[in-house]
């Protein structure tokens, strides 16, 4: 008898939006890390590219609208264990605008704001080794 297990990895895409020294960030508004600081970002839906998803989560989250041709590659991330929920494969970009521009939370943030990168809160997931990979391109 053979036992098959599955390893369904999920899709997700990240932002890191900078500005004039800031990075936008959102309050988590579920578990896992509900409450908790956070990159913009979320699941790709079904048919849809990473980038694609990046785009969207930015706006659905934030209210702002940065095309798909403005975000660049920073890495993917696929650390076992990475989001407790299951295996989860982010992919995350960046983009840099010449100032901030006023967030609105929206969909599953609760709130939204630009924080200086010299006084960043505590971040969940491995959104710290995100941003810290995106300052370094």
């Amino acid at each position: 008898m053979t036992t098959e297990t599955t390893d369904e990895t999920i899709r997700t895409a990240d932002v890191v939006l900078l500005a004039a020294g800031r990075v936008l960030l959102i309050k988590r508004g579920w578990a896992p890390y509900e409450g908790c600081w956070a990159l913009p970002g979320g699941l790709a839906d079904a048919g849809e590219t990473s980038l694609t998803a990046a785009a969207r989560e930015l706006e659905e989250e934030t209210g702002i609208t940065v095309s798909t041709a403005g975000l660049r590659k920073v890495a993917s991330y696929d650390a076992p264990g990475r989001d407790p929920r299951g295996r989860y494969v982010s992919v995350a970009y960046t983009a840099t605008l010449p100032s901030p521009i006023p967030p609105m939370a929206g969909d599953d943030a609760t709130a939204a704001r630009w924080w200086p990168m010299d006084a960043l809160p505590h971040l969940a997931f491995d959104h710290a080794e995100i941003l810290a990979d995106a300052a370094t391109r």
